[in-house]
């Protein structure tokens, strides 16, 4: 992960703290390959990034609110592929793809995945803001795919559908390939209804 990818937690930084987040972000990402989510701490993190404890606790003031940055992030250098979303004919097949390439983002890292599942069904009041931030982008993306004049409670049924299903991925009661397949049909349901 190139620290030209990572942007800051906080817009205001300088050259020099926005390079500490980076390193921070950066050696995150390692240790949660290696370590995963549980084991993981901040003063772990602050020695694999070269910087002090303090200095991480700076910028995230938890694990989880490093995790739901550092996720954040992730989402945010993983936009809609318009080429491929402007290939659907229909409203459902464009939900679908829009879907698929969120999970697919997220499958790319599952450490980060295991991890964003935790942070962001942490009660962390840091995590708040970005749970906000990153619900809003998914709706975002949906709004994208059915155009502008989606039906907002179609908006919000296909929403709390995935996010239902990104739950049941994080307790390991399916696994990423079989959200996309399961996910896609209900998609089809709320989008076309049942049949």
């Amino acid at each position: 992960m190139s620290s030209q990818v990572i942007s800051a937690p906080r817009n205001s930084l300088n050259a020099r703290q926005a390079e500490t987040v980076a390193r921070i972000f950066e050696a995150t990402h390692e240790l949660l390959t290696k370590v995963g989510p549980d084991d993981l701490t901040i003063r772990m993190v602050a020695g694999e990034a070269g910087v002090s404890a303090a200095t991480a606790y700076t910028y995230f003031a938890s694990k989880f609110h490093l995790y739901a940055e550092l996720y954040w992030r992730h989402i945010q250098t993983h936009p809609i592929d318009e080429h491929a979303l402007a290939e659907k004919s229909s409203p459902t097949a464009r939900v679908q793809q829009v879907i698929s390439e969120f999970v697919e983002a997220t499958e790319k890292s599952p450490a980060l995945a295991a991890a964003a599942n935790q942070a962001l069904l942490s009660s962390d009041p840091n995590v708040e803001r970005l749970r906000l931030r990153i619900g809003a982008e998914f709706v975002a993306r949906i709004h994208q795919a059915l155009g502008e004049q989606a039906d907002e409670v179609v908006v919000d049924a296909l929403a709390m559908a995935f996010s239902g299903a990104l739950l049941q991925v994080g307790m390991q009661v399916m696994t990423y390939e079989e959200m996309v397949e399961r996910l896609g049909k209900v998609i089809a349901v709320i989008m076309e209804g049942p049949k």
